[in-house]
């Protein structure tokens, strides 16, 4: 299906504005501690290293609903990266 690069730039500052609807984030995974100690951790690697930030019991739903806006940032940059190659190719020919 062709698109305009109206339609294009439109797509792209709709996702523009979803992003930043995005931006209350937090990178990593809520992991528990494990059977014997009870509570919740924020973990994540960096530089090859795990690190691990206690969550305290009233922040919990806040965190995984930080930590799913981030995976659908990811997502979300992606889909405006492939409206900007979209873009940049018909803007070329």
């Amino acid at each position: 299906m062709a698109r305009t690069i109206y339609q294009l730039r439109r797509q792209r500052q709709l996702l523009r504005d979803e992003i930043m609807e995005h931006l209350d984030i937090l990178m990593g995974s809520v992991t528990t501690k494990g059977p014997k100690r009870p509570g919740f951790n924020l973990t994540r690697t960096v530089d090859g290293i795990t690190r691990t930030r206690h969550i305290r019991v009233e922040n919990l739903e806040r965190v995984r609903l930080m930590t799913r806006r981030y995976k659908q940032l990811k997502v979300l940059l992606v889909r405006l990266a492939d409206v900007n190659w979209a873009i940049l190719t018909l803007e070329s020919e």
